[in-house]
């Protein structure tokens, strides 16, 4: 019988053969146990058996984070994450069981790609997201820092002079330098200072937070080439919604760690899925099994064939969240 302990113990043996299979037994599970999912796949008179692939099971809206309690099974949140937003808008909320489960699920994430964090110093420079308590960013990169087990690794919020007394110093260090910043703090760095960091790993994480205006990615990550001195920009794809994170490793091209996959909906059909073209993204992330692992994003993007995705925008009219988000 499929229980949360279950879904937990598959979760890091999954490989292609099997996600699939995985998936439309948690999507049985969740349908079964998650009373806004199960309303909500009522409402489209779907029968859950019926569903025989990922093409055919329903997503539920992002949106509705921000309206409902999205919880499958009886149980007492440990933390609640809420998305970033302004005073006019609603901003989504996360409830989250475990949060131990969260910190070394979103270090695995990260692990897959770029190896153990104690190879590196992580330094944040997140001046709006330290404003918030209930920030999955701000929670996961705390983790990251403790992790590190460095002695410079931390948070730096405005503060340009000391972080890059700190770059400085870590020139010459055996350990890789990772400054991970919110897209306007990471501007403002390259515009005042020109820094070289090239010595350095720069992730941005999007979103101008009211401060600038929304630029493009290609145009974002351009402007840091230049102003930063560095090759490449590293880009993270990870919203309050979602329990994993996949990561952009030097290009604007997505790598989904093996919990989760992107589907690809028609932008005027979003029940026609798997399309070979621009559309809506869906995400599938295995690890929300305590919440939805079905989610309709309101972004727009495209697949290729091995799984790889593109972010290349929003949809029309879906407010903008200023997670990684750019509009293109």
């Amino acid at each position: 019988m499929d229980t949360f302990k279950s879904f937990e113990s598959q979760l890091y043996n999954i490989n292609d053969l099997i996600f699939e299979d995985i998936a439309l037994n948690l999507f049985r599970f969740q349908a079964g146990n998650n009373p806004i999912y199960r309303n909500y796949i009522q409402s489209l008179g779907i029968d859950i058996y019926s569903v025989n692939s990922l093409d055919r099971i329903p997503y539920l809206p992002i949106s509705l984070f921000k309206r409902h309690t999205i919880q499958t099974g009886t149980w007492t949140a440990e933390t609640v994450f809420m998305s970033s937003g302004t005073t006019e808008t609603v901003q989504s909320q996360h409830l989250i069981k475990d949060l131990q489960f969260y910190l070394t699920h979103s270090k695995r994430c990260f692990e897959f790609f770029f190896g153990d964090l104690k190879d590196f110093h992580f330094l944040a420079l997140l001046p709006s997201y330290l404003e918030r308590t209930n920030s999955s960013l701000v929670t996961m990169l705390n983790y990251f820092i403790q992790e590190s087990q460095s002695t410079h690794s931390g948070f730096y919020r405005d503060d340009y002079d000391r972080l890059l007394k700190t770059i400085a110093k870590l020139k010459k260090d055996k350990r890789k330098t990772i400054l991970w910043g919110v897209s306007f703090a990471l501007l403002d760095l390259a515009e005042k200072y020109h820094p070289d960091l090239s010595h350095c790993l720069v992730f941005e994480t999007g979103g101008m937070k009211g401060k600038r205006k929304e630029i493009t990615r290609s145009e974002l990550h351009q402007l840091l080439k230049e102003g930063l001195h560095v090759r490449e920009i590293f880009s993270e794809y990870g919203m309050t919604e979602l329990l994993s994170q996949a990561y952009s490793k030097g290009n604007e091209r997505f790598f989904c760690p093996p919990y989760m996959k992107i589907q690809v909906r028609e932008i005027t059909d979003p029940f026609n899925i798997g399309i070979d073209a621009v559309g809506g993204l869906n995400v599938v992330d295995l690890a929300n099994f305590n919440t939805i692992s079905f989610i309709e994003t309101e972004d727009l993007g495209k697949r290729m064939p091995d799984g790889i995705f593109e972010v290349v925008g929003r949809m029309d009219n879906s407010e903008v969240r200023g997670c990684n988000l750019l509009l293109e």
